[in-house]
């Protein structure tokens, strides 16, 4: 037997030695051989990989090192990383699990390959947003703001919101002594507060102190006994003290005062009044207290800085920061209508309604018509119109002749934009939703100012800040001042502090290294771009020094500027220092380069990728492959600089005072009928000045959107565009039934064809039967998507294969029906390179499939679903969709970091499918941090010249050769060296 595992060994070691520095038998390819040598129980070996199309891929991965895997779209790259060893490294941690739990979570399948050894713990960090949350922001997916609470809740000194004073508090002891220091040799009365500014008779309170045994309580200021049936009047506010004790400070009563005192603490809840014979109240609390009001605070605690907590947030938005608000624009959007001519457009028409009703009886009362213009209706009648008036409440009630009137809103006292909010947000009906929708807006709340906190927890400060404040700064400045805040604390907090400020600063420091400087604790996490959150991940699993550990990133440079990549590289490279295996899928240059192995899939995408055509050192692969990779990386082949600039048409679109988030009055020009790239660092205001201001614009001004552009002061050049079209990265779909088919329109093109079949006119068959969202054609046990859905309650859902169809959404009829022997499922599952030439004979499907291709997507499959495609490939599925229809010339095309996902080869041919709608005459704006696109650019903005706060402004505009020339400018620098090895890529290809 120990002969048997000995030999079992042997083969496995035989295996890796075998696979390491596997390449391609293919003639054109030159093997390259890792400079290092690696033992083979220090790496990752996979043998006979076969998932999706990778063709049996044999390779072994150096462990704690930093692996890149690259290759162009399509060619396998996430296949192998994240469906093979991110899937087994799954798998196998669901089997460490007992057989109990496993009933309820259900076994993982294997993926397709034979052996994978040497495997650690594996941990992804995908391009997923952290969520919709609108309660999660930066600070809680960090846990910075968890430890900011706690700083606060120990540390924090507490002010009065009413006078702005400190508040105190005070112990036995300390009161005692403040009381012999104040009042010694004086007569003084103790008393306890147990009534504050209330209404009410308070018979029986006055009973139970009297059979307690006191005889004396001060009421609004006077002395007065307390007697049988004593009561007050019970429609006034009033105070009430009782008296526990009248007392001459001697030496000689220490206990007696003592006593006292504890008995009016205990009664008066911590506070107590010392009323002497002449001179003022002096009011002392063991809880945080005003000494000029009496205003007390509860004792802090974390829970009270917390807007996710009823302790912490504030009680008018409930911690959102944000409320709705009625736009009286869109209410009334031409008070010189009449109610009769639709002056009021969310009731619309005048109707027999009770609405209508009310408000007739309003107008009688005011003296108005329904033939009014609104802009004449008297004042307090719009007042009790929109907000209602308890006055004009009471009238209308006299006046209302109906018997279910409780049944309906009374309009004079709830008033309409009220009615709207509440609709809005207590309704079940998505229809009436959507309607009150249209006439609110989202406003910062006016309570706590978009804080999200109670007015208490705004004051308490730490070092003259508050919580608040601190959570606005950008990281930078936030480190900054943790930096400096031990020397503003006295011994006492200093000591307390000192482990809470090092681990708020051993938590920033790790956001900084992932170039998320511009970023701020109170930035909400459904705001941060998929870069972004698997940047804040990546800072969150560094923090967490776990060893051991292989990490799977999916291209983590995505929204990071060429300046910050070298920061990446260094937390990536922290991870390995620490013993951990680092693989990432990724297409940076500089990435790429920096890293200890690179494996290169290829040589195609789709069914002509999924081979290893090279793997080793960067250098090596650089020095010795022939792969297209190595070529790019080498200079022997690059894209090239465009022959000439395009200077438009001579017209422009001009945007002046645009002053959101961090802009600080930008005025941006942009020349229609040219290329324009919007550059800078990240965190400058690109998305911002692009996204959240002139394409809302546009926006309204085509097609009436109800979305706000961010603040600007004016726009010219609207009415020099006819169509806007924004192709972002999120998903075509949300669910299995959606695939690029369906959302480009082709599906419906395809289905006719199987329709217009002798076989289906045969049987009968109509469009439907091919579809399958319907009945008829589709398995109904699936319902057409081809996946069951397995409810796992307290994990995610899991799709698994319809066990009936077994993925093939059809039921055996509709399946019999083929065209050019292709089922329609058959057709779902081609790529879209073979459909090209499938259907090239249709000139309806062919332009659509045709378009795909161009974009760098001929090697997904018509029917793949939505769910499955990366951000990068849905924003190349719409731009596609966009493609294929005719467009006018005028036409401003608005793309947000388009080369998500792209290797050099699919930029080449994404540059040309946007320059031909250039040469057309329409105009695209691209956001992008790729120098390969923004040196092919006619115009460029650049943002900056720092992130957050530091940014906002725009540092460099014009050609790429003009900001380069700008030595302000970050993306000037590297701008500058890529126009040089350009050139000298152009001269060495004209010297050849």
């Amino acid at each position: 037997m120990v002969l048997y595992w000995f030999l079992i060994i042997i083969a496995k070691r035989s295996t890796c030695e075998q696979t390491h520095n596997h390449f391609l038998p293919m003639e054109e390819m030159q093997p390259v051989k890792d400079v290092t040598a690696i033992e083979a129980d220090d790496q990752i070996c996979v043998v006979g990989a076969r998932e999706h199309n990778l063709k049996g891929i044999n390779i072994n991965i150096p462990r704690n090192r930093l692996v890149v895997i690259t290759g162009i779209s399509g060619s396998g790259k996430s296949s192998l990383a994240f469906d093979t060893i991110y899937a087994e490294g799954q798998r196998r941690y669901m089997e460490t699990f007992s057989a109990y739990a496993r009933q309820f979570i259900g076994n993982m399948e294997r993926p397709e390959v034979e052996q994978i050894t040497g495997l650690s713990p594996v941990i992804s960090i995908e391009q997923k947003t952290t969520g919709r949350n609108p309660r999660s922001t930066v600070g809680t997916i960090t846990e910075v703001y968890d430890f900011m609470r706690l700083l606060f809740a120990r540390l924090g000194e507490a002010y009065s919101h009413v006078t702005g004073q400190k508040m105190v508090r005070y112990t036995e002891e300390q009161m005692r002594e403040q009381i012999y220091l104040h009042y010694k040799g004086q007569s003084i009365s103790l008393l306890a507060p147990i009534v504050r500014g209330r209404k009410g008779h308070y018979r029986e309170l006055f009973e139970q102190l009297r059979k307690q045994g006191f005889t004396k309580v001060r009421i609004d200021g006077l002395m007065e006994a307390i007697v049988p049936g004593m009561q007050l009047d019970r429609y006034k506010v009033h105070d009430i003290e009782l008296v526990v004790d009248r007392i001459k400070v001697l030496a000689d009563r220490t206990d007696r005062l003592a006593a006292s005192l504890q008995t009016a603490l205990k009664m008066g809840n911590g506070l107590v009044m010392i009323a002497p014979q002449e001179g003022n109240l002096l009011s002392m609390s063991k809880n945080l207290m005003d000494p000029t009001t009496g205003l007390s605070y509860e004792e802090p605690s974390p829970n009270s800085f917390s807007f996710n907590s009823p302790y912490g947030a504030c009680p008018h938005c409930k911690g959102l920061g944000q409320v709705n608000k009625p736009d009286l624009s869109k209410i009334i959007p031409d008070p010189s209508l009449s109610i009769n001519q639709g002056g009021i457009a969310a009731m619309g028409e005048v109707r027999d309604t009770h609405f209508f009703q009310q408000l007739r009886i309003l107008a009688k009362q005011h003296g108005f018509s329904f033939t009014t213009p609104i802009s004449d209706i008297p004042a307090p009648a719009m007042q009790a119109l929109l907000y209602g008036s308890q006055e004009a409440s009471d009238s209308l009630a006299s006046e209302e002749s109906r018997e279910d009137t409780e049944s309906y809103f009374n309009l004079a006292k709830e008033g309409l934009a009220n009615m709207l909010i509440r609709w809005y947000e207590g309704t079940s009906s998505e229809k009436i939703r959507r309607w009150a929708e249209e006439y609110l807006v989202i406003d910062d709340c006016p309570v706590c100012l978009g804080t999200r906190l109670k007015q208490e927890s705004l004051h308490f400060k730490v070092a003259e800040k508050n919580i608040a404040e601190l959570s606005r700064m950008d990281l930078v400045a936030l480190r900054d001042w943790m930096m400096t805040l031990t020397e503003k604390l006295n011994d006492r907090q200093r000591q307390i502090g000192r482990d809470i400020i090092k681990e708020i600063l051993f938590r920033l420091d790790f956001l900084l290294h992932v170039g998320l400087d511009y970023l701020s604790l109170d930035r909400p996490s459904r705001s941060l771009s998929g870069g972004e959150s698997q940047r804040i991940r990546l800072a969150t699993q560094i923090g967490s020094q776990l060893t051991g550990i292989t990490y799977i990133l999916d291209e983590p440079s995505i929204g990071l500027h060429q300046r910050d990549n070298q920061r990446l590289i260094q937390a990536l490279r922290e991870l390995t220092d620490i013993g951990n295996t680092v693989i990432v899928v990724e297409h940076d240059r500089d990435i790429m380069t920096a890293a200890d192995y690179l494996i290169d899939l290829g040589p195609g995408a789709g069914k002509h990728g999924g081979q290893l055509v090279a793997a080793g050192h960067p250098s090596h692969i650089i020095a010795a492959a022939q792969t297209l990779t190595a070529q790019y990386l080498n200079r022997t082949k690059d894209i090239p600089l465009p022959p000439k600039r395009r200077t438009g048409n001579g017209q422009w679109i001009k945007l002046s005072g645009a002053r959101g988030n961090n802009l600080k009055n930008v005025d941006l020009h942009l020349p229609l009928g040219t290329l324009v790239c919007i550059t800078g660092v990240s965190g400058s205001g690109k998305s911002t000045l692009i996204n959240d201001t002139l394409f809302p614009l546009f926006q309204q001004h085509l097609y009436r959107s109800l979305k706000k552009p961010m603040p600007y002061t004016e726009i010219e050049g609207l009415s020099l565009v006819d169509k806007v079209i924004d192709i972002d990265q999120s998903p075509i779909g949300r669910t299995p039934r959606s695939n690029p088919s369906t959302y480009t329109g082709v599906f419906s093109d395809i289905r006719k064809i199987f329709t217009d079949l002798p076989e289906s006119k045969i049987r009968g068959y109509k469009p439907g039967r091919f579809s399958f969202n319907v009945k008829g054609g589709r398995c109904e046990t699936c319902e057409g998507s081809g996946m069951r859905v397995i409810e796992m309650n307290f994990l995610p859902d899991v799709h698994v294969p319809c066990e009936t169809c077994l993925g093939r959404r059809y039921n055996r009829e509709t399946l019999e029906v083929l065209y050019k022997g292709k089922s329609i499922n058959d057709v779902l599952n081609m790529p879209v390179s073979e459909a090209v030439d499938f259907f090239q004979n249709i000139p309806a499907i062919y332009r659509k499939l045709k378009t795909l291709s161009e974009v760098g997507l001929g090697y997904i499959t018509l029917g793949q679903q939505a769910t499955t495609l990366s951000g990068g490939e849905a924003q190349r599925v719409k731009l596609a969709e966009e493609l294929s229809k005719k467009d006018t010339g005028k036409t401003l095309y608005i793309l947000d970091e388009p080369t998500t996902g792209l290797h050099f080869e699919d930029i080449r041919y994404l540059l040309d499918v946007l320059n031909k709608l250039v040469d057309k005459g329409n105009t695209v704006v691209v956001i992008e941090h790729n120098l390969d696109v923004i040196k092919a650019a006619d115009y460029i903005v650049d943002l900056g010249p720092e992130g957050g706060g530091r940014g906002g402004m725009i540092v460099a505009e014009g050609t790429p050769e003009t900001v380069a020339a700008c030595v302000e400018s970050h993306t000037g620098k590297f701008l500058l060296q890529e126009l040089a090895l350009s050139q000298t890529t152009v001269s060495k290809g004209s010297d050849a």
